[in-house]
Parts: C-alpha cells; structure tokens; sequence
C-alpha cells in the first residue's frame, strides 16, 4: 500500500492514492509505504497544513513531559518521544496511550512484560531489591519510600534516584589481632568475632558506614572488659568475658539499628616467653599429679600385701595356694626344677634361687 507526494518548488501539492494521476508540469512524486511511520523532509509542512491532509495524515502530539505508547492492531510498535508524530491513515488499527513522565514510578499499566521489551528500556530505569535486603529510595535528596523486595520501574527524567540498600541476613564480624595489656601488664592479641543483625534500615542509613562504626564500637568494648582482668582471670572467665563484652556494646548497636546477636573471643595469642613460662607451670603441675597418684598406688600396694600375709599367716591351706601359685609363676621361667621329697617346698625353693 502506498501514497506519494506531488511536490513542486519545495512544497507538498497533493497527496496521491494508488492509481495513475496526472501531475503538474515541473513537479514531482515522493513515494511512500503508508504501513511505515511517516518520515519527510516536508513534515514542517505537513504539521502546519494538517488541516489540508486531515483525510490522509494523522498527527500525534506528544508533550514535552510525556511519552506515547502506540500499538497497531492490538500489538505494541513503537514508543513516541515529545514532539509531532505523523502517521498515514489506513486500514491498520492505531491504539495510543499516554503517560506522564515526570512521576516517579512507571504506572502498573506498563507490565513486566513491556517494560523489558527493547523499544522502552530506553525510557525507564530497574532496581532490584533482593528477598533478603531492603532499601531506602532518595529523589533529588529527600528519603521518598522505604522498598521491600522486589522489582521496581521508575521513568528516566530529570530527578535524580538513588536506592541504598542494605542486607537483613545475620552477618560476620571478624576483629582479629588486637593487642591489648592486662591489668598484671601481660601483652595478649585476641582474635574476637561478633554475629550481628540490621533491625532497622533508617537508623543504619542515618549512621554513616554503620559497619565501621560498630567495628569500633566492638574494638573498643574487648579492650575494656580485657584491660580490667588479670591474664589468669582472663583465662579462667573466657566465656563470662563474652558476655560482658555483649552487654556493652548491644545498646550501643541499637542505636544504630543493629542488633548484636552473638560474640565471642576465639583465640588468645601469648607472647612467647610467656607461653614458655606457662608450658614449664603445667608440666610441674601434671608432674606433682603423677607423684600423688604413685604415692597412692604405692601405698594401696603396700597395704594389700600386709593384708594377704596376715591372712597366710592365719590360715595354712592359704599359703599352700600361694606355694602354689609361686610355683607355677616360677615354672613359665624355668626348664627344670629338682626337688626332693623331704622338707617344705618353698624352703627347698628359697634355697635354690639364693644360691
């Protein structure tokens, strides 16, 4: 389908149907597919005439704060930038809508699947907020809403948009290496975690860099609760000194909106000379245990034995047993053995193993 231009000194004549027309002398035809948007160096004219063309041209106005969005026969074609949009009049069903620019937030008129297609991406900016996070969306510098998860269209204009956002997930806090005295002057580095949670975004966002600010917070509590025990004390109440440390530094991350969950120290580091002395304590305290528990089996043996011989003493078939036994003991050594048959067994075997 098409349409021409009869044109003659620069300027649109006639506009022509499909056919065979006859033309003014010195003029000329512009040929045109009337399924196309319609683009000429004549335009100007065209705008300012459209009264003259209304039964061939459609003219589409778009203002300046606005976008158009046109679909032909119920399908989307096109999105129509501020200006004049002119379009051929045929058969072809043309739907338009428009929309103004200068909100914030692209209307829920305007699906997903529109605004990922390539023709308006131009047009609108996308942030994510994750399931886990939440946001805080500033236009031009004030704090306009609070985003929860999710995807969210706003138009490119001129205001400015930023979205900060933050992690609700529980998090890690790693403080290692600090060097830090006891009150008896021992020279420690403890490596200390802490777990915490963000429990309300507008006060972390308030605080600038929350996270540096309440590794310094937890810096400052270790060296505290350390600084007033002796390095004996500090080893004996480990995991009360977890707990004292937690009591002064959470009402302190609240106020930034943070929420300390957990802390804990997980390594004492001792100088050298230190440990050495602490090694040499320990082996004396294990040796001084070992001697105990020699001297108690010690006497255990020694009390058992009074009480067997007491019972040999008093009982005859007993040490006969005993006879016995030393001889079988004496047997799992020995080859041969010749006794004979006069005078006790154990005074013949005395006098064997004596000689």
């Amino acid at each position: 389908m098409q349409k021409g231009f009869v044109i003659k000194n620069d300027r649109i004549l006639n506009i022509l149907s499909e056919g065979k027309h006859w033309i003014p002398w010195n003029s000329q035809v512009e040929v045109y597919n009337v399924l196309s948007p319609l683009t000429s160096v004549y335009q100007e004219q065209l705008i300012w005439e459209i009264e003259k063309f209304k039964d061939q041209l459609q003219l589409v106005k778009v203002e300046i704060n606005e976008l158009m969005f046109m679909w032909i026969d119920g399908q989307f074609k096109s999105v129509l930038t501020p200006g004049y949009h002119l379009f051929w009049n045929s058969e072809a069903k043309r739907d338009f809508k428009r929309f103004n620019t200068e909100q914030t937030m692209v209307p829920e008129a305007i699906t997903k699947s529109m605004w990922m297609l390539t023709e308006v991406q131009p047009y609108v900016r996308m942030y994510t907020v994750e399931n886990y996070e939440k946001g805080l969306m500033y236009e031009d510098g004030k704090l306009a809403r609070t985003l929860e998860s999710g995807i969210y269209v706003f138009w490119k204009n001129a205001i400015v948009i930023q979205v900060y956002k933050v992690d609700l997930r529980k998090q890690q806090m790693e403080i290692n290496g600090q060097e830090i005295l006891t009150r008896d002057k021992a020279s420690l580095r403890i490596n200390f975690s802490m777990q915490y949670q963000l429990v309300d975004i507008m006060q972390a966002v308030v605080n600038k860099e929350y996270e540096r600010q309440l590794y310094v917070m937890a810096q400052l509590g270790l060296r505290e609760q350390v600084a007033i025990l002796t390095l004996d004390e500090l080893l004996d109440k480990r995991e009360a000194l977890s707990e004292s440390i937690l009591a002064v530094i959470g009402p302190k991350a609240e106020t930034m909106g943070c929420k300390v969950l957990d802390c804990g120290i997980r390594d004492i580091i001792l100088p050298g000379d230190v440990k050495d002395i602490m090694n040499q304590v320990l082996v004396a305290e294990k040796r001084a245990q070992a001697n105990v528990i020699m001297r108690r089996e010690e006497t255990a043996s020694t009390r058992s034995l009074l009480n067997t011989a007491k019972l040999m003493e008093e009982n005859t078939m007993l040490y006969k047993l005993k006879e016995m036994e030393y001889v079988e003991k004496i047997a799992e050594k020995i080859n041969t053995i010749s006794v004979n048959g006069s005078g006790d067994l154990i005074g013949q075997l005395k006098q064997i193993f004596t000689k």
